[in-house]
């Protein structure tokens, strides 16, 4: 399962249809916050995260996940600059500027499944 974050309805909307047409199982959730409450971090393939979202940003999400040893991976997608968000989440993570395109964010799932089949 992939689980999509994101405050924006309509990237939601397109980043699920674009997952489920290629196969995968998705949960979509409007906050972090939300995605604490309801998701499982532990069963997702990856989570893919806005960055900048009211409340808790994609990057504390992805920090209070590490501080509880939740591994999973995590796929950014952005409007702002990648720098500073690489510099807080080092450079394993993959970040996607919005808009983006389907075939860069089926490589980062690429690369999520195989750290996953590492554990």
């Amino acid at each position: 399962m992939v689980s999509v974050i994101d405050d924006e309805g309509t990237v939601r909307r397109a980043t699920s249809s674009l997952l489920r047409s290629l196969g995968f199982e998705v949960r979509t959730f409007a906050s972090a916050e939300e995605f604490l409450q309801i998701g499982d971090a532990t069963r997702c393939l990856c989570i893919i995260s806005d960055v900048h979202m009211p409340g808790m940003s994609g990057i504390d999400l992805y920090e209070r996940l590490r501080s509880q040893n939740v591994e999973t991976p995590v796929i950014f997608i952005t409007s702002f600059a990648e720098k500073a968000v690489r510099a807080r989440v080092g450079e394993d993570v993959c970040i996607l500027q919005k808009p983006f395109r389907a075939d860069a964010l089926v490589s980062c799932i690429a690369s999520a499944k195989a750290s996953r089949s590492q554990e």
